[in-house]
């Protein structure tokens, strides 16, 4: 039986919202440069709708979010929310006030006296000792000073803390805002796809963190696109020389065997045919047309015939869901291959899914982001809940 993540959880349009103290859940999570400005503001822009939707119908808001990894006492200035403070104020015209002490019960009093256009935004959950342990204690007292809690962290409800977990058990009135909403609803397309064909190109480091990904797509995957490190694995199964390339050795036998597996359903699993190569990590850059690497060569990305292969099942399928690179695309000139599957799905008229992490920075890079379908904000996120592992910030709003 095929159960959404969001069967038995209400959505912020269920919620009566006018008056009420809503303690709004976000993933502000932006990176800064080294001149302390924020260099990327997708996660932002993804929050805008549902706080501009709880502002229009009357809500009295908190809003919170954690931010990097803070710890020791003198990371604060480094990883404080005063920026996103400032961003959100200037996008939404309306004052946020930050609370410096997110354990703090300050926002009862400033809740029951607040102005029109204003919003209060907790610093950095992570500066509360209890937010990471999903302390009960911490959470009563967020609790204390709300009257609804929604959830729009989609990028961090595979974490079970105390505002994505131990919160909304304590709360009756929550729900789920747009993005969680849009999240889940286009995982779901990729979970319990019945269009076809259906390809999954899947790239990245190591074949371990994708086998239980595999587990559960093989039986709805038409055809599997493995790109990136995790290649090579596959490669050195089928007896290839892969020269100094990444493995993983005691994946190879699981490579072996879930090739044989796919190819058991009539399925497909193609690998790369010729690859982009170099002697010493990203330096010089050679050509192996053929599927076997030099024994003094690493693989570093897919090479033009690979690209045309995989375009080609890309450009041909119903849905596409793409997870992992397909080199070091960190690396001029080892992008182009992750840029040309970025191409092909911005060419694709099926559904295209990319699953966070380093395939939306990818597709980011390559500036075609606007002509996909659904870029998840939650690498880790996307990939427990396509697993079939049920996310803490979920099983806490049903």
């Amino acid at each position: 039986m095929e159960v959404s993540g969001l069967n038995g959880i209400r959505s912020i349009e269920e919620l009566e919202l006018r008056g009420q103290r809503l303690f709004l859940r976000l993933d502000l999570n932006v990176p800064f440069n080294s001149a302390g400005e924020i260099s990327d503001e997708t996660r932002i822009h993804a929050a805008l709708p549902t706080i501009q939707y709880a502002l229009e119908k009357g809500a009295r808001i908190v809003l919170a979010s954690h931010l990097g990894r803070p710890k020791k006492p003198e990371d604060r200035s480094k990883f404080s929310l005063e920026p996103v403070a400032k961003a959100l104020s200037q996008k939404l015209n309306v004052e946020v006030q930050l609370i410096e002490e997110p354990d703090s019960d300050a926002p009862r009093a400033l809740l029951h006296n607040m102005r029109p256009a204003t919003m209060l935004l907790l610093e950095n959950l992570r500066f509360a000792e209890g937010e990471e342990k999903n302390s009960s204690s911490l959470a009563e007292v967020w609790a204390s000073y709300s009257d609804l809690y929604v959830n729009d962290a989609f990028g961090s409800s595979h974490r079970a803390h105390a505002s994505i977990s131990a919160l909304p058990g304590l709360m009756k009135e929550r729900g789920v805002g747009f993005l969680m909403k849009k999240e889940i609803e286009m995982l779901d397309q990729v979970l319990f796809c019945k269009d076809h064909p259906y390809v999954a190109v899947l790239g990245g480091a190591k074949v371990s963190d994708k086998i239980d990904l595999i587990e559960n797509l093989i039986d709805k995957v038409d055809t599997f696109l493995i790109g990136g490190g995790m290649a090579y694995t596959f490669l050195a199964a089928q007896d290839k020389s892969i020269g100094k390339s990444m493995i993983e050795k005691d994946k190879v036998r699981f490579a072996k065997d879930l090739m044989a597996r796919i190819d058991a359903r009539g399925k497909k699993i193609l690998i790369p045919v010729d690859h982009v190569c170099s002697k010493q990590f990203a330096g010089a850059p050679v050509a192996e047309p053929g599927s076997s690497i030099g024994d003094d060569l690493m693989g570093l990305d897919i090479g033009p015939a690979t690209v045309n292969l995989f375009s080609q099942e890309i450009r041909n399928a119903k849905v596409v869901f793409w997870n992992g690179p397909m080199g070091v695309f960190e690396k001029p000139p080892y992008e182009k291959g992750t840029f040309a599957i970025a191409k092909a799905m911005s060419q694709s008229s099926g559904i295209t899914v990319v699953g966070g992490g380093d395939s939306a920075a990818a597709i980011n890079a390559s500036g075609l982001s606007e002509q996909v379908t659904h870029i998840s904000t939650g690498g880790g996120a996307s990939l427990e809940y396509l697993q079939g592992i049920t996310l803490p910030g979920l099983k806490a709003l049903k």
